[in-house]
């Protein structure tokens, strides 16, 4: 999947990358949250296509962590199978269920606050 052309920064991508590797095991953020972090806050689709991306040239990132704005798994389909997702976010203590991060605001991380 090739993202659409935009004025983003070169190291768009590689800063995505670097800030979903931040993410603590057994916590979840989303686009948006990543996004605005970056000082993009419109951005939160182009968040979705570097972490396809990722998942597609075989990047060491955490992607599975990254949900949208209600915890729903909506990037599921680019993890090479529909539980894939649900499987590595159970690995790591956070209930699933109907495809959504159960307790989710409480499980939710905001890479802008300390």
């Amino acid at each position: 999947m090739k993202a659409p052309k935009s004025t983003l920064p070169p190291d768009f991508y590689q800063r995505v990358f670097e800030l979903v590797r931040t993410i603590p095991r057994g916590r979840v953020t989303t686009y948006g949250h990543i996004a605005r972090t970056l000082g993009l806050k419109s951005s939160a689709r182009l968040v979705g296509y570097a972490l396809t991306l990722s998942n597609q040239m075989g990047f060491d990132v955490p992607a599975h962590r990254v949900v949208n704005r209600q915890g729903l798994l909506t990037g599921k389909m680019h993890f090479g199978g529909p539980e894939v997702m649900a499987d590595l976010l159970r690995a790591e203590g956070i209930e699933i269920e109907n495809d959504q991060v159960q307790d989710f605001k409480r499980l939710l991380w905001d890479p802008a606050s300390p």
